[in-house]
């Protein structure tokens, strides 16, 4: 998956929006003000994403573009470097779970507010 795909997927969560809290060299994808995403554009492109900490060791385990988050928590970050090692499938499947565990630990009220499942957000880069 190249760069600007990776943008418009994560970009299409519901309620998800494109921050740069950390300068112009890191972008930072939140849901309701809680992060989801963060991607590295540098050359190969990162993404790094919340997993659950058995799956994400799996991945490291099975995947070597699959890395520890960096500067993250271990246990729950997962640094995936977007080269020809991650098949765009799964990729989609791994932003998918970090985006639902971040909803999922949202107050009730907030995921209340945030568009249904399968309505994309229009929120651009």
């Amino acid at each position: 998956m190249d760069l600007a795909a990776l943008r418009r997927l994560l970009a299409s969560q519901p309620g998800a929006m494109e921050d740069q809290p950390f300068g112009p060299d890191v972008l930072v994808y939140k849901v309701c003000g809680r992060m989801f995403a963060l991607v590295a554009p540098d050359s190969p492109a990162r993404v790094t994403l919340k997993l659950e900490p058995l799956h994400g060791q799996l991945l490291r385990a099975q995947n070597a573009s699959v890395l520890p988050g960096y500067h993250m928590n271990k246990d729950h970050w997962n640094t995936v470097v977007l080269d020809a090692g991650v098949v765009d499938d799964e990729l989609v499947e791994w932003i998918d779970e970090s985006y639902s565990l971040v909803v999922e630990r949202l107050p009730r009220r907030e995921r209340e507010r945030l568009p249904r499942s399968g309505q994309r957000s229009s929120n651009n880069a």
